[in-house]
Formats: C-alpha cells, structure tokens, sequence
C-alpha cells in the first residue's frame, strides 16, 4: 500500500499547534468533542501523517527531489507550509486549508456524532479527505480513530451497506485498497452516515458513527481551492 505525502512538511505542519491545544482536546473527552471541529483538528490530522510506513523510506528520495528543483534546498530542509484555517462549514463537515510559499493541502473534516462504546475512554477521532494538487494527489481519505487498532484485525468503514475494508497502523487507518478511494468518496456523497467500526488492542469493538450532512459542499469547496 502506497501513502502519498510529503514527511518533511507533515513534521513543519505539526509543530505549528501547541500541545496544550491537543492535550486541551483530549481532556475535553468524548462527550464534548463529539460532532464538532475543534481548534487543534488540523494539527492532529498532520502528527498522523507522520506514522506512516513509507516516510522513512520515502524522506531522502523526496528531499532530494526538492533540492534539484530548487538548486540549493539541502536534503531533509523541511519546507515552511501556512498554518492550516478553515475556510468553509458545511453542515457537520468543515473544509481547510493550508498553503504554503509553493504547494498547498486542501481537506474536508468531520469528527463523530456518536461513539459507542458511549462510556469507553479515548482521544478525539476524525475523518479527513485531502487534496494535494503538487503532489498530484486527490480525495485521500485518512482516519484517526483515536485509539490504538489491533494490528491486523478486521477494520472497516460502513456506508449505506457498501463497505469497504480499512488499514491501519496506531491509532490512523486508511482505505484498505488506494484504488477504492474515490469510489469510497462517491458513497460519501450519496449516503447519509458513515460507521467505522475496529476493534482496539485492549480488544474493545468500538463503532464510531459520522453524518454525511454538507460533504458534497465541503469537497466542492475542497476541489475549489486544490484543483
């Protein structure tokens, strides 16, 4: 499996909150944060870019890429991305953006309605789908489910009755199959409510539930800003 993205600016993206913003989230639990957007939802989507398998591998090749087409980026300098603001809400979705001095990322976010377990302690999740127009990328979808996913157990997105199998490694999945991206983002549009379900390493089966109210907006504006 291919993740698309650029480890160096995830890590600039990163630092730009301040953990007393994250930690300030997850304190808040699951009952305040349910069905809203809160100020560090960037920030977190971008720490969990960082998890992802291929970074190591891919960190020097793209490194180095930059610095043949700029002439004098030294390998592993980290370009300086905008710090992410929101520039549209559209129902229960709101859509973001970050830009930086030669590249931008566009996504649509969504946080839970409901979470059951209800009395199962864990961090804010999220759902993301990003566009990264240098990169070539589109409707990337990630999840931060926040907790810690039983590695290689059964994972997968529900909706409408189509489903779709997820990957994931910590506490971030992703579609299972890159392929079945857009057509994962298709069934957004047209359906009512998204249903994650994972099971955690503690063993906990846990269902997260996400409405669909205002994502045709939300990517409109997303393919508005990031074509």
């Amino acid at each position: 499996m291919i993740f698309r993205f650029l480890p160096g600016a995830a890590l600039a993206l990163a630092g730009i909150f301040a953990p007393a913003l994250c930690l300030a989230a997850i304190a808040a639990g699951p009952s305040q944060e349910q069905g809203k957007l809160s100020a560090d939802a960037p920030g977190r989507w971008f720490e969990a870019r960082q998890t992802d398998p291929k970074a190591d591998e891919t960190k020097k090749a793209d490194a180095k890429k930059s610095a043949a087409k700029t002439g004098d980026a030294k390998p592993g300098e980290a370009k300086k991305p905008g710090k992410p603001v929101q520039v549209g809400s559209y129902g229960d979705w709101g859509a973001f953006l970050a830009e930086g001095a030669k590249d931008k990322t566009c996504y649509a976010l969504a946080t839970p309605k409901e979470r059951a377990p209800a009395a199962l302690k864990r961090d804010p999740a999220y759902v993301f789908i990003s566009n990264r127009p240098a990169e070539k990328v589109r409707n990337e979808v990630s999840i931060i489910m926040g907790f810690a996913v039983k590695e290689g157990a059964d994972a997968r997105a529900d909706i409408g009755g189509a489903n779709f199998n997820l990957v994931a490694k910590g506490a971030n999945a992703w579609i299972k199959n890159p392929a079945e991206e857009t057509q994962f983002v298709e069934a957004l549009k047209k359906g009512s409510k998204l249903i994650v379900k994972a099971p955690s390493v503690k063993g906990n089966v846990t269902t997260d539930t996400y409405s669909l109210s205002g994502i045709s907006q939300a990517l409109d504006k997303v393919q508005k800003d990031c074509p």
